[in-house]
């Protein structure tokens, strides 16, 4: 996919957008190591994504101007940060929240699932995957729809490298979480929210931009993850009805399933890097200070990790799926959106018999820098 201007493919290229995982799996065939830019690269083959991955030293997390907690740091400072975090996920913090996110997904499916054939993106990947993670954060069950708006208007502003709106939603999303610390400041509320306006960090309380990054991460952050994961597993089980069949008989396989469909058509698009020296990469020699793209998507399809890597498999090693990442920087919250992910779907296919895609109403890919499905047309009768 080379272009005239000396880069081996271009991310929002129109011939990209319309169907991003076969130009992906392209590029990981011709050009695995691919120019994106001026001192830019992205890596599509697991091996050097994993590589990255293992070695925090040569490849830094700290790609912006703007504060990432922990996502954004390296060590000793993100140790500190990640300790700080971890406690939010333990197992009995899981085990609490599983009533709740059950409940959740009930109700959006009472409200809005009654109809014979439905858009499952619209009607409820996007409001269960809000709402659950106002839930989560103790927020108002009202905000779910202004969290959906901000990510729609975030993911144009992306794809349209439109810097002085990113910045204005960046301001937004921030007045929108100093809005509900506030709240709490003046009344606590027994929720994860104050516990972190209560949190401290090498012996002082997080400041306010700590808070609202680690805030952002777990909301809106979360939801277009946990919305695009829904839509690929229900497009699959669509697709698949003998393992949708298979799974309603044996709902504790759902966890090993899920994982698979989202190896095959991961939900989050990328990460970044910054190289600390240079570095090789297969063939190609990379200079300190490079940027550095990792496609999850691509890497989780290498047939050199995965065998008949577009097809669902109860045999692969779950170690070599790199859905959470891995390394120091792998998802802290990934036994929570696994639970999330589980209760979503059995709950789904509880309440359908044969879940299937409405012909003449083809699945419409999500756009960069979004994955998985913008609309998706199912019967669940």
């Amino acid at each position: 996919m080379p272009n005239n201007n000396g880069t081996d493919w271009q991310p929002r290229a129109e011939q990209v957008l319309q169907n991003q995982r076969k130009a992906y799996d392209q590029m990981l065939r011709q050009c695995p190591v691919a120019k994106t830019g001026d001192n830019h690269w992205t890596l599509f083959r697991h091996a050097d994504v994993l590589q990255t991955l293992h070695d925090h030293l040569s490849f830094s997390n700290q790609v912006s101007q703007h504060i990432s907690v922990p996502n954004g740091m390296d060590p000793p400072e993100h140790s500190a940060y990640r300790s700080l975090i971890e406690p939010y996920f333990t197992a009995e913090r899981i085990a609490w929240f599983a009533p709740v996110c059950r409940q959740i997904a009930r109700e959006v499916i009472a409200e809005n699932l009654q109809a014979d054939a439905v858009d499952v993106m619209k009607k409820f990947a996007r409001p269960f995957a809000a709402r659950l993670q106002c839930a989560f954060m103790g927020w108002p069950q009202e905000l779910s729809n202004d969290l959906l708006n901000w990510l729609d208007r975030n993911q144009a502003a992306t794809l349209a490298q439109d810097r002085q709106l990113l910045a204005e939603l960046a301001t937004e999303f921030n007045q929108l979480t100093q809005t509900q610390i506030q709240l709490r400041r003046e009344q606590p509320t027994a929720d994860i929210t104050t516990e972190l306006i209560n949190a401290q960090i090498n012996g002082r309380p997080l400041n306010q931009d700590e808070i609202a990054s680690i805030l952002r991460n777990w909301t809106a952050g979360e939801v277009g993850t946990i919305a695009a994961a829904i839509g690929i597993i229900c497009h699959y089980l669509a697709c698949h009805p003998t393992l949708q069949q298979q799974l309603r008989k044996t709902p504790d396989k759902l966890w090993y399933a899920n994982d698979e469909i989202l190896r095959m058509h991961n939900p989050l698009l990328e990460n970044r890097r910054r190289t600390t020296c240079p570095v090789q990469i297969g063939d190609t020699q990379i200079p300190e200070g490079a940027n550095l793209t990792l496609n999850w998507v691509a890497a989780n399809r290498d047939p050199a990790v995965f065998e008949q890597a577009d097809k669902f498999s109860w045999e692969r090693n779950p170690e070599h799926n790199l859905l959470y990442g891995a390394g120091i920087h792998a998802c802290p919250g990934a036994a929570l959106s696994r639970m999330e992910l589980v209760t979503a779907i059995e709950e789904l296919l509880n309440c359908s018999h044969n879940l299937q895609l409405v012909p003449n109403h083809c699945p419409v890919y999500a756009r960069y820098p979004a994955t998985g499905y913008a609309k998706l047309c199912t019967r669940l009768r």
